[in-house]
C-alpha cells in the first residue's frame, strides 16, 4: 500500500498515443503529457498489419535484405554503347512495343501512352496514319509489354519499338544488363504522346545519326562508368531525375573529344553535340538505365523485402519486390501536385506516368532532393522542403548509399534500398518528383511536381511475401 501511495504522490507524466486532445486535456489540468505521433500500420488495414507482424522482425527477411542490398550497392553500371532495340533487348519481338509501368492493355492506356504507341507504329512503318495504327492496336496485331519485363526503362509513356536506338548498360559485378531509349529533348516528343511528322522525323534522325555517333563515342572511351558521373552531379546540384544539367554537361565533356578520336564525320558530330548541348535532360535516360542495372542486381533474392521497381503507366502505379519475383503490386496512379506551366492546371493533367521513378527506387531523384535546392523552382516548395524529403526517406530505407553523398546533409549518403516493411509500418510513402504530362496525347509536358507511391502497393507486397514465407 505504501508503494501505491508513493506512486500517486509523484507528478503525473503521460505518453499519449491516440487523439491529441487527450494530451491537451492532461496538460490543461496541470499534468505533463507528451503526444506521440503514431498510426496503425497500413493505415489500419488489419490484414496487411497482421502480415507485417509476421515478417517485421524476421531473421530470414533481414538476412535476405542484407544480400539484396549489398548486391544493389556493389553494382557498377557501365555504359557500353548504343544498339538497335530488336537485336539488343532480350525478348524484344518484331511486332512488339514496350511501354512504361506495369502491364496494361491497349484499350486501357491513357491518352499520352496511346499517342506514343501510335507514333511508334508510324515510325516503324507498320501504319501510315493514326487511324490505321489504332485499328492494328485494337485488333491485337501488336504485342504491348512493359519495359521492365525486358530489363529496360523509358520515361513518361516509355515507348520503345524494334528499330529504335537504345542505350546499353552492363553491370560486370553481377553480369546483368539494362536498356533505355534515348532522350528526345523538350517540346513535342513521343514520350508525351506526340506523333506528328516532325516527331517521327527526329526519331529517324536519332536512329540513323545520333545513335551510331553515340555508340562510336562510347566505344572509343571503352565504356563509361556511370556511378562517378551521378555522384559528381549530386555534388553540383542535380538529383538525376528532374534535374540533369550537371550530369549532361559531364557526359558532354566525355563524348565530345571521343567523337573526334573516333574519327566521326565532322558534320554528324556537330549535329549530335549540338542536340545534346540543347537538351539538359539528355542524361535522364542513362541515369534511369544505371538505376535499373543496380536494382536488377538486387532482384530475385528469396525472402527479401527490398523494392526493386516503382513504375507508372498513367492508370496504375506498380511496385516489384526482390523476394516476390516478377509479380506486380498495383494501385490507381495518383495525381501529381506541383507547378503548372502558364495556361494549364490540374484539370489538364494525366495521372502519374513513366518508368523514371526507377531513380527514386535507387535512392536518387526525389530521395536526393536535398542535393538539388534549385529543383524546388521546378516542382514547388522550398530548399528546406527538399532536405526534409531526403531525411524522411531515411525512415523507410535499408541504409544510406555512400556512393552518392549529399553536400547539404554533411555529405551523408542518400537514403537507398526501400524496405516495403518499413513503408507499411511507418505509413511513410516514397516521394517522387516528376514531370506532369497533359492527359491528351501530343500536347506534352504541362508542369512538374511531387507525388507519393500508393501505400496499397506496399501492403500487397508485404502480404505476398508473408504468404510466400509461410509465416
Amino acid at each position: 500500500m505504501a508503494m501505491v501511495n508513493k506512486f500517486f504522490e509523484q507528478d503525473l507524466q503521460v505518453i499519449n498515443v491516440g487523439l491529441p486532445s487527450f494530451a491537451e486535456s492532461i496538460n490543461e489540468t496541470g499534468g505533463k503529457a507528451i503526444h506521440l505521433e503514431w498510426a496503425p500500420p497500413a493505415h489500419g488495414d488489419r490484414a496487411a498489419g497482421f502480415a507485417l507482424a509476421q515478417i517485421v522482425n524476421s531473421q530470414v527477411v533481414d538476412e535476405a535484405n542484407q544480400v539484396a542490398y549489398e548486391r544493389f550497392l556493389s553494382a557498377r553500371p557501365i555504359l557500353k554503347g548504343v544498339g538497335q532495340a530488336l537485336t539488343s533487348i532480350p525478348g524484344m519481338g518484331e511486332r512488339m512495343l514496350l511501354h512504361a509501368g506495369p502491364p496494361i492493355a491497349w484499350e486501357s492506356m491513357c491518352g499520352p501512352m496511346q499517342g506514343a504507341m501510335i507514333g511508334a507504329m508510324v515510325y516503324e512503318g507498320w501504319a501510315s496514319t493514326a487511324e490505321e495504327a489504332r485499328t492494328q492496336a485494337a485488333n491485337g496485331k501488336i504485342a504491348f509489354e512493359p519495359c521492365h519485363h525486358h530489363s529496360a526503362v523509358g520515361p513518361m509513356a516509355g515507348a520503345i519499338s524494334p528499330s529504335m536506338p537504345v542505350w546499353i548498360v552492363e553491370n560486370p559485378e553481377h553480369g546483368n544488363q539494362s536498356f533505355s531509349s534515348m532522350n528526345e529533348g523538350l517540346g513535342k516528343a513521343l514520350r508525351f504522346g506526340a506523333n506528328e511528322p516532325a516527331v517521327i522525323e527526329r526519331l529517324r534522325w536519332m536512329q540513323s545519326a545520333l545513335g551510331p555517333a553515340m555508340d562510336a563515342a562510347v566505344k572509343a572511351l571503352g565504356g563509361i562508368d556511370l556511378k562517378p558521373i551521378i555522384a559528381q552531379a549530386l555534388h553540383m546540384g542535380d538529383e538525376c531525375h528532374n534535374r540533369n544539367v550537371a550530369a549532361t554537361s559531364i557526359l558532354f565533356k566525355r563524348l565530345a573529344p571521343a567523337l573526334v578520336k573516333a574519327g566521326w564525320p565532322l558534320d554528324e558530330s556537330a549535329s549530335a553535340l549540338d542536340f545534346i548541348a540543347g537538351n539538359d535532360h539528355f542524361f535522364l535516360n542513362i541515369s534511369m538505365a544505371a538505376c535499373k542495372a543496380m536494382l536488377d542486381a538486387g532482384h530475385g533474392v528469396e525472402g527479401s523485402s527490398l523494392v526493386t521497381a516503382m513504375a507508372r503507366n498513367g492508370v496504375e502505379f506498380g511496385v516489384r519486390m526482390s523476394g516476390t519475383g516478377d509479380a506486380w503490386f498495383t494501385a490507381p496512379a495518383p495525381m501529381v501536385e506541383g507547378l503548372f506551366f502558364a495556361g494549364y492546371s490540374a484539370a489538364d493533367a494525366a495521372l502519374d506516368l513513366g518508368d523514371s521513378a526507377i531513380t527514386e527506387t535507387a535512392g536518387i531523384g526525389g530521395f536526393a532532393m536535398g542535393a538539388a535546392p534549385a529543383i524546388v523552382q521546378f516542382v514547388g516548395g522550398t530548399p528546406q522542403d527538399a532536405i526534409g524529403f531526403t531525411r524522411e526517406m531515411a525512415h523507410i530505407t535499408l541504409g544510406l548509399n555512400n556512393n552518392f553523398t549529399l553536400p547539404s546533409l554533411n555529405f551523408a549518403g542518400s537514403p537507398a534500398g526501400i524496405d516495403a516493411r518499413k513503408v507499411v509500418d511507418t505509413g511513410i510513402c516514397p516521394v517522387i518528383n516528376t514531370g506532369i504530362a497533359h492527359k491528351e496525347p501530343g500536347i506534352g509536358q504541362v508542369g512538374a511536381g511531387i507525388t507519393r507511391a500508393p501505400l496499397a502497393c506496399f501492403a500487397q507486397a508485404v502480404t505476398s511475401l508473408s504468404e510466400k514465407l509461410g509465416s
